[in-house]
């Protein structure tokens, strides 16, 4: 089974591990081109990239594969099958039908839930119950291919995107593996989606990540906890940015923003609906601490009265 690998980042680096270790022979490597990273703005190859370089195997980083060049690169490796997981590039049809078996996908949603680029952190911030990976055959259409394999996990609640993230970075890898072998001896048949299931799971920005605290604190709650890591939800509090790592759902009325009470327990702020309070917190220049430990050193910071984003 000669398999290509396409990936980028280290929920993909993830699934070229588990293939390394596999029976079967990873020939080449396909992933994004190397991005300015860091303070120096250096040129940093993805972690895929690395782990590739690190057991030898040829790496291709086309910007697209939408060009004949490119096109004709990848076959002339004579893939048997394609493993797409997270590579940020779209595949044309052309490219899909270049290896023998065709390409899988392990995308981290259970299809066709979530289809797009944020799966993990939409399901969160919805407050999904479960989420999971599909393996996936690729079709020309976004994530809408016939799925091979589910694996399930619900979603606590105090799972974060990152927590679910590492999570799925691990269950994915070996159902991959499974579906190769499925595919390989025939045994794996697809099951279609149904297509009226499906929401679009759109890319995270910055902004969306500013705290609406008209808002009622129940999703407030879940957005913190999905967008941590990254982008991080945040507000401004006497002209300083504040952001939010963690918070529950308490009780209070104010205006949206207002502090109502400040204890080492947290700060609870009013939201449209209900209060947050505020449990981890970092203020420019600083590191995420927990409340406790601002509350301390900070009281006159978080006078009740004051009003968050404004």
């Amino acid at each position: 089974m000669r398999i290509v690998f396409a990936g980028t980042p280290e929920f993909a680096a993830e699934h070229l591990k588990a293939l390394l270790d596999s029976p079967y022979e990873i020939v080449a490597v396909y992933t994004q081109p190397d991005r300015p990273a860091g303070r120096g703005q250096k040129l940093m190859p993805s972690p895929v990239k690395q782990l590739a370089v690190a057991h030898d195997i040829p790496v291709f980083q086309p910007p697209t594969l939408r060009n004949a060049e490119a096109q004709a690169e990848l076959a002339a490796l004579k893939p048997d099958l394609m493993v797409v997981v997270a590579y940020g590039l779209i595949l044309p049809q052309v490219v899909l039908d270049i290896p023998r078996l065709g390409c899988i996908n392990s995308h981290a949603s259970l299809l066709p839930r979530w289809r797009g680029a944020a799966p993990i952190q939409r399901a969160v911030e919805a407050g999904d119950a479960e989420s999971g990976v599909t393996v996936m055959r690729m079709e020309a259409g976004l994530d809408t291919g016939p799925m091979l394999l589910k694996v399930v996990t619900p979603i606590s609640a105090d799972d974060t995107g990152g927590s679910l993230h590492d999570r799925l970075a691990e269950m994915g890898p070996p159902a991959v593996v499974q579906a190769i072998a499925g595919l390989a001896d025939g045994s794996l048949q697809g099951e279609v989606q149904d297509d009226a299931l499906a929401t679009y799971a759109h890319k995270l920005n910055k902004d969306e990540a500013r705290i609406d605290w008209s808002r009622p604190a129940v999703e407030l709650e879940r957005l913190i906890r999905a967008f941590n890591p990254w982008p991080v939800c945040h507000s401004t509090l006497d002209g300083e940015s504040v952001k939010v790592l963690a918070a529950n759902v308490s009780t209070g009325k104010g205006a949206p923003g207002e502090i109502l009470s400040a204890s080492k327990d947290g700060l609870v702020v009013a939201c449209g609906d209900q209060a947050l309070s505020l449990t981890r917190l970092q203020l420019p220049g600083g590191k995420a601490l927990n409340f406790s430990d601002l509350f301390n050193s900070r009281r006159e910071m978080f006078a009740a009265g004051k009003v968050l984003g404004q």
